[in-house]
């Protein structure tokens, strides 16, 4: 088996025999071994299972939201103007781990309410392996309700009816009302209270897959996955038609909201991509909220089914807090990450310094990002496109064996141990690659690690073992003192 490849069994990525030694290892420093287990495991996972939460605005979606993720997260306040930057986050349900897409509940007047939900609804089913359809028990279904389950319909995607506010008895008479929409068993919860939710959620992770459905990069040869993201009007649909040598994807400023749903296979450097098409985002003067807010929906959904993330950029204009949430949303979501700057042939040597200086300064976390210079409107530098992505793939699929991992480690403690903290000095004691995809380290310490020795740990990771243009996830286990447990209990 090849071990690049996360297997996703309790392992991670780690062949029987390392794991064997591996918690021999662990063992002999005195770790909870069930508990290391559970770490590799959680370390270990591949990309995970994506939930979608969608309805009509004001049904509770994003109180929903806030209650599966346990956190007061997700913007409650349904009105134009609320600023979205996060439609995804991560969630935990009886040890289990997944990933909730919030639809918030946009309502965009000249859109008209059916238009708004369906374009919401759609793009969040896009990235989703299930769906929660969330109802009001207490107004019953609406005509935009019954829009919304054609579409869910159509998608074929598992569905969870969710009927909201039924807070005690007698509302369970309303949410059974809902067995009309013809999706099955209406969940009755109180999303503000709790009530019902833990049933819910039970059923929506047997709607889940273990995994994602999609394979990245399977034995098979599939087309690798490039999601081709950016805020609208910096060039997306023209990059896309120049690498396509066709006019695949319409390129007018004043089409709206139009998209194109199917994905693109394009040849380039003598292989076949496939290329999430996002270049559909149009935006008018009297829908750019509405139009951001579908944006981070669509490009969310993208991401989520991608392996390559190639942010476009308009390097003629200064890098805008967008571009910067873009490019965050790709480094949470685990993809690998090439940054292309677009319109680089209009740069005078005034920008051009300009925009390094920005560089420095409003992309300094990512240091790493593969970085091409392209010109969609001439093709110049279209040929270090096809080479960025394959380098940050490589460095997306790396794994440093656990052997050759703590020599490196070893070798960091002893030349730059962490600063002593309170009397102490915490040192890493021992660590593990549990899986790629992008590269997951588990690190098993005597005490607390710093921020400041975690960025520095995982620069000289970089340093070391390359992981060009992919972000890379380090966890830290602490070692409990001998006996704790035993006092605790």
């Amino acid at each position: 088996m090849n071990d690049q490849i996360p297997t996703g069994d309790e392992h991670g990525a780690l062949g029987d025999a390392e794991y064997a030694e591996f918690m021999e290892l662990a063992a002999e420093e005195g770790f909870d071994l069930e508990e290391v287990e559970g770490d590799i495991a959680a370390a270990g996972h591949g990309p995970l299972p994506v939930l979608a939460v969608i309805g009509r605005p004001n049904v509770g979606k994003s109180t929903l939201v806030n209650r599966i993720i346990g956190r007061r997260e997700a913007v409650v306040e349904d009105r134009p103007g609320v600023t979205r930057d996060r439609v995804t986050y991560e969630a935990d349900w009886n040890g289990r781990r997944f990933k909730v897409v919030d639809t918030g509940g946009w309502e965009q007047d000249v859109l008209g309410i059916d238009a708004s939900v369906a374009m919401q609804a759609e793009f969040a089913i896009e990235a989703a392996d299930a769906v929660v359809f969330v109802v009001d028990a207490k107004v019953g279904a609406t005509d935009t309700d019954e829009a919304v389950v054609k579409l869910l319909r159509r998608a074929g995607k598992p569905v969870v009816l969710v009927a909201n506010k039924v807070d005690g008895a007698s509302g369970e008479a309303d949410a059974a009302m809902l067995w009309s929409l013809g999706l099955g068993e209406p969940h009755p919860i109180s999303a503000l209270h709790g009530r019902g939710t833990g049933d819910m959620l039970d059923a929506a992770l047997d709607a889940l897959p273990e995994a994602p459905a999609q394979t990245f990069g399977t034995a098979l040869g599939g087309p690798r996955r490039i999601a081709l993201i950016g805020r609208p009007n910096v060039g997306k649909s023209s990059l896309l038609n120049k690498l396509a040598r066709e006019e695949r994807v319409v390129v007018n400023e004043l089409a709206g909201t139009t998209r194109d749903p199917v994905d693109e296979l394009i040849e380039l450097g003598g292989k076949t991509w496939k290329f999430v098409d996002t270049a559909g985002i149009r935006r008018r003067v009297h829908l750019q909220e509405g139009a951001d807010y579908y944006a981070s929906l669509r490009t969310a959904a993208a991401v989520e089914k991608a392996e390559v993330a190639v942010v476009l950029i308009d390097a003629g204009e200064s890098i805008s807090v967008q571009d910067q949430r873009i490019i965050t949303m790709a480094v949470e979501a685990g993809r690998a990450l090439v940054i292309a700057y677009n319109k680089w042939d209009n740069l005078d040597e005034e920008r051009r310094f300009y925009l390094e200086r920005e560089i420095e300064r409003d992309l300094v976390q990512i240091p790493w990002a593969m970085r091409v210079n392209v010109s969609a409107r001439t093709g110049r530098h279209m040929d270090k496109l096809v080479p960025a992505i394959e380098t940050a793939l490589a460095g997306w699929e790396t794994r440093i064996p656990t052997g050759r991992l703590n020599a490196f480690l070893g070798e960091i403690v002893s030349s730059h141990p962490h600063p002593i903290r309170g009397g102490k000095q915490p040192r890493i004691l021992f660590g593990t690659q549990a899986g790629t995809k992008p590269p997951r380290f588990v690190l098993f310490a005597s005490g607390f690690l710093e921020a400041g020795y975690r960025r520095f740990v995982e620069r000289r990771l970089r340093e070391e073992f390359g992981f060009e243009g992919t972000p890379i996830h380090i966890s830290v286990r602490v070692r409990e003192k001998r006996g704790t447990k035993n006092k605790k209990k």
